[in-house]
């Protein structure tokens, strides 16, 4: 489908950006890692169902549109040898609880059902990872961004979270051309749009931006309501930054009815609870083998409950139920997204360009029928018997005539809506310590400029660069403050800093330990094309 014509008849425009992200979790050094779950639980059941959804609207030639942001850590984990193995892994254990589940509940019939429902799950990941793909999911979203109906866009190098790393503007830059060039090296191109990490904008970003070849980006709502001069359509058309390059901003409506936790889809009664986990519920004995080391209880992604009111006990999970359920609010979601287009559209004088962007993980990971919820929802509005038409911002730029011009207000997303949640009580001790890393490592590049150095002293520069990086991912300050696995987090940012340092220490005194270099080249294999010398600022930028 084309948008051909962004006048108002009747007609509004929808773009659903899904943005999947994890931070880098992987762990050679040891035999398996809790954190790694992480990964391979989205995998399963978040990135594998979203590309069945791909691949039946694809059977069916379904004229959908979808933007899908990968981040470049997520990219790394998926094309990585190690964690491929070890998701096989953890495929086939989680395959043999589900038998060992079969067995156990053979008296007890609705639960026995669901049991042999876990089965076919997993063999169906399975099959879709290893004999439809051959490990590499990152293929099957190319096929698809190959069609056209899937546009594929990233984020920054390891999610940094850009307002409180721009005390340096090479800090930025570095996480943003990194990123694409992570992206562009198994893709082939330069993404048309940019995720920024949790919104987060502030003026002058868009500069940045534009020099890396970005045509478009998102922020919060009130990024857009709030910019100067105030836009005259509000959210429901995009701004030039000034410079060409575009702000979207997120829908409210559309994003209230999915992600409240009070008035949201995922809390109807008849989906799946998220929380009610075997790993939890079951004999410490019996579910010791999929647990952490026997004894720490952890999620199997094998869950027997459905949503259930508070103060009473778990009513069973009934599938057909909750798949007739997401099928409800799929035509609830596009007969709203209708209704908004009515109103909005006479009053705008112009089409509607109503964006909603969510976290990928949501669709199928938290909300378990997500994915066929997301599934139903793009069906319907392929119809296009209503004036819901899918589209991308890439697609909708193409057809606008000039936008206005307006510098979008400082902002994120998340609670309070500005950078509360990434700097607070709980985590602002980070911020000297990673600005501090920052500048040594400029000064380093700036130092060794015209130098001529060895091929060990250019891997322990590179190795700086990349502990620089990861030390900077949003996703510490943001555990942090969530409370979830503060230790975790904690020791992320201080090995990655004590990383760095350690390095440049060595460095400096000539006294570079290449059989230790070669362990952290090994842990921290990330961005292997990465350069130091784009930390000297006065060289000139390097793209990709």
């Amino acid at each position: 489908m084309t948008t051909n014509n962004l006048a108002y008849a009747g007609q509004g425009f929808l773009s659903i950006i899904l943005h999947a992200h994890l931070p880098y979790v992987r762990h050679p050094e040891h035999d398996s890692f809790f954190e790694e779950n992480w990964l391979f639980e989205a995998m399963t059941e978040c990135y594998l169902p979203l590309i069945g959804v791909l691949d039946r609207l694809h059977a069916d030639n379904i004229d959908y549109r979808l933007t899908l942001s990968l981040s470049p850590t997520l990219i790394s984990m998926l094309r990585d040898d190690l964690l491929q193995t070890r998701y096989l892994k953890y495929l086939h254990t989680r395959l043999e609880l589900a038998e060992k589940e079969i067995a156990r509940t053979r008296k007890q019939p609705e639960y026995h059902k669901l049991a042999r429902l876990y089965r076919r799950f997993f063999l169906n990941a399975l099959h879709t990872y290893q004999d439809r793909y051959q490990g590499d999911l990152l293929a099957a979203f190319k096929k698809h961004q190959a069609s056209g109906k899937l546009e594929l866009i990233t984020t920054a190098a390891t999610h940094g979270f850009l307002p409180l790393l721009n005390v340096s503007e090479t800090a930025v830059r570095n996480q943003i051309n990194t990123g694409i060039a992570a992206f562009k090296a198994y893709f082939g191109d330069v993404p048309n749009g940019f995720w920024l990490p949790e919104c987060g904008y502030y003026p002058g970003l868009e500069t940045v931006l534009a020099d890396a070849g970005i045509q478009y980006f998102f922020v919060d709502s009130h990024g857009v309501t709030d910019a100067e001069p105030q836009p005259r359509n509000g959210v429901y058309a995009p701004i030039d930054c000034g410079n060409g390059v575009a702000a979207f901003a997120r829908d409210p409506e559309s994003s209230q009815q999915v992600w409240s936790s009070t008035e949201g889809y995922p809390g109807d009664f008849d989906y799946r609870e998220y929380y009610s986990d075997i790993g939890f519920e079951l004999d410490p004995d019996y579910i010791a083998p999929y647990i952490l080391d026997g004894k720490t209880r952890i999620n199997t992604g094998i869950k027997y409950h459905r949503v259930t009111g508070d103060n009473r006990p778990k009513d069973i999970y009934k599938p057909k139920q909750a798949w007739a359920k997401a099928r409800e609010h799929a035509r609830d979601f596009i007969d709203k997204r209708q209704r908004q287009i009515d109103r909005l559209g006479p009053a705008l004088n112009k089409a509607p360009m109503i964006i909603a962007p969510y976290d990928a993980e949501l669709f199928g990971h938290w909300w378990f029928e997500g994915a066929y919820w997301l599934e139903c929802v793009l069906r319907l509005a392929s119809e296009n018997v209503n004036g819901v038409q899918l589209s991308h911002c890439s697609d909708y730029l193409k057809q606008q005539s000039p936008l206005q011009v307006a510098t979008p207000a400082a902002s994120t997303w998340g609670a309070q809506g500005y950078s509360g949640y990434w700097i607070n009580e709980s985590n602002d001790w980070i911020y000297p310590l990673l600005h501090k890393a920052e500048l040594d490592m400029e000064k380093l590049a700036r130092d060794v400029h015209k130098l001529s150095l060895t091929p060990l002293q250019t891997r322990a520069l590179n190795q700086a660069a990349r502990s620089i990086l990861l030390a900077q991912a949003s996703d510490w300050p943001f555990i942090m403050k969530s409370g979830t696995t503060i230790d975790y987090a904690n020791k992320r940012i201080t090995d990655h800093l004590a990383r760095f340092n350690y390095l440049h220490d060595s460095f400096r005194k000539n006294r570079i330990n290449e059989r230790y270099l070669t362990a952290l080249e090994i842990m921290d294999n990330i961005f292997p094309d990465i350069d130091f010398r784009d930390y000297n600022p006065g060289a000139g930028t390097r793209l990709y």
